[in-house]
């Protein structure tokens, strides 16, 4: 049997930064990954043509490069290196207009202001909001619920008025707080856009703060991506955690969390070798699959069982990747110069596209993510060429053959033939993914859903992943939820994985003891 201080299940970005967290403070840690290669959602391969590196899932990083916990990791000193695009993101009308996101707020506003000028001022205002809040903001995201230090620092700045407004703006569907603060569509586009992101559509509560909080970082600090491919992001906390005697084993999935008297005590592998941990069992894996499948109901309070009934996950998806001869051939010169492109709805469209999703129909009209990659990082292809990717959503549960498959992607092809004419010209090859390959590459990417379950209010917070204390914590002592299905949710920022260790070494912390007696108090609590 092996010993480790702690064992990490899955090698997303959570799992290693909780890893890379936990060997800082002098634990041997040992990190188990299914797949062939770490990273999770955060991996480049060639799976296109040679010499075209396409990410497999996530590839633009705003909140990763706004985040305190990877900022703090300092993994430009391990080999990341950050490039940007010319411009950030373009939302390309069905009309052929388009609004234009970029780093520069003035462009930005300049773009809004020509759909209505009193949008122009009112775009600028905005960004001066979010400076003024950001740090704290953004420690009060990502940090576990309630956030006792930055949320007081930012109620101070705020004020009790003004935090009370800005709590109001958090819980408003996307569109009713852009037709309150904007006049044209350009603006309300951009957030729209910006909060499908997520699952939630222009209608849905809490769709305006994700909106507004992209849109922000987007000028803030861009929509960075690794220079040379997603994965490099993956690669530098490797490399990091193995400069500190940490060990990340690829081909070896976990088959069992070994639980006794109410602890976990290490991990069992599909072929059968027992891993102890002698502090902490921490999982990236998604709290179905945790509590479920590793741990077993067994182990588990009943309603905490019942919960994970009611667990939701977010819309099914369809990425499809292409290697182009050339450049996109865009009619629309913001899409030119633009890392991310979003196309195929206006705002009503956008409510169109959510509404067949949450009725469980196909929509007729997708809308798209575009991901230009050579555009922002030249080392993705060949000089001349790109790489490029767009995802849509489907409804989540339905089978998708790969004839069924080939005519969703020749249908995404049609929209962007419209917007691009010459486009289908370009094509060297592509590669079509749906929900079953997608999760076949990362068992986390449960039929298809990119953000470990829906961002909807009722799974958020206190409610994330099921009713309970918005905390790593689980029922079973020194077991640790690290996965993007604990709070503070999706986005590749490492929070999740951070509050995991935070918890372990708390846990085993000189006030160790109150703290198990506290969080153990109110675990029972929440789920007698």
């Amino acid at each position: 049997m092996n010993d480790y201080d702690a064992v990490v299940v899955g090698a997303g970005p959570n799992g290693l930064v909780a890893a890379n967290l936990l060997a800082d403070e002098g634990w041997s840690v040992l990190v188990l990954e299914a797949a062939d290669t770490p990273g999770g959602a955060v991996r480049t391969a060639e799976i296109t043509a040679a010499g075209f590196r396409n990410d497999l899932f996530s590839a633009f990083y705003p909140l990763g490069v706004a985040s305190p916990v990877l900022n703090g990791l300092g993994l430009t000193d391990h080999g990341l290196t950050w490039v940007h695009a010319p411009e950030v993101l373009a939302h390309v009308f069905p009309d052929g207009r388009s609004a234009l996101l970029s780093r520069d707020p003035r462009r930005t506003a300049e773009s809004v202001g020509s759909f209505d000028e009193r949008d122009a001022s009112a775009w600028l205002a905005e960004f001066e909001a979010w400076r003024r809040v950001r740090d704290d903001l953004l420690g009060a995201l990502l940090r576990p619920f309630p956030p006792v230090r930055s949320g007081t620092r930012l109620l101070r700045e705020l004020g009790a008025s003004d935090a009370l407004r800005f709590a109001r703006m958090a819980a408003q569907p996307v569109r009713a707080f852009g037709d309150e603060r904007f006049h044209g569509d350009g603006a309300k586009l951009l957030l729209a856009g910006n909060a499908l992101h997520t699952d939630l559509g222009p209608d849905q509560a809490g769709g305006a703060v994700f909106g507004w909080l992209l849109a922000m970082l987007g000028q803030d600090v861009g929509f960075p991506v690794p220079q040379g491919g997603a994965g490099e992001l993956s690669a530098a906390l490797v490399r990091r955690l193995e400069s500190r005697g940490g060990r990340v084993e690829c081909g070896r999935p976990v088959r069992q969390v070994v639980v006794a008297d109410g602890k976990a005590l290490g991990v069992r592998t599909a072929d059968g070798e027992a891993v102890r941990a002698r502090r902490a069992v921490l999982a990236d894996v998604s709290a179905p699959a945790l509590y479920l499948g590793l741990v077993g109901p067994d182990h588990l309070p009943a309603r905490l069982l019942a919960d994970l009934d009611r667990f939701e996950w977010d819309d099914a998806t369809i990425k499809v990747d292409w290697a182009l001869s050339g450049p996109v051939p865009w009619l629309s010169e913001d899409a030119r110069r633009a890392g991310t492109v979003h196309l195929g709805a206006d705002l009503d469209g956008l409510a169109d596209f959510a509404n067949d999703l949450a009725c469980g129909r196909l929509p007729r009209n997708p809308f798209l993510l575009l991901g230009q990659m050579t555009t922002t990082d030249p080392t993705r292809s060949p000089a001349g060429t790109e790489s490029l990717w767009a995802y849509t959503h489907v409804p989540r549960g339905e089978p998708w053959s790969a004839d069924r498959l080939r005519r969703r992607a020749d249908r995404v092809e049609q929209v962007l033939e419209k917007h691009a004419p010459g486009f289908r010209d370009l094509v060297i090859s592509r590669s079509v993914s749906g929900p079953g390959e997608l999760e076949a590459r990362d068992r986390n990417v449960d039929g298809g859903a990119i953000n470990a379950g829906t961002a909807g209010l009722h799974q958020q917070l206190v409610f994330r992943p099921t009713p309970g204390l918005s905390r790593a914590d689980t029922p079973v002592d020194r077991l640790y939820l690290a996965s993007a299905s604990a709070h503070p949710g999706g986005g590749v920022h490492g929070a999740c994985g951070a509050n995991a260790a935070r918890a372990a070494l708390a846990r085993h912390g000189h006030g160790g003891g109150a703290y198990r007696a506290v969080v153990g108090a109110a675990l029972r609590a929440v789920y007698r």
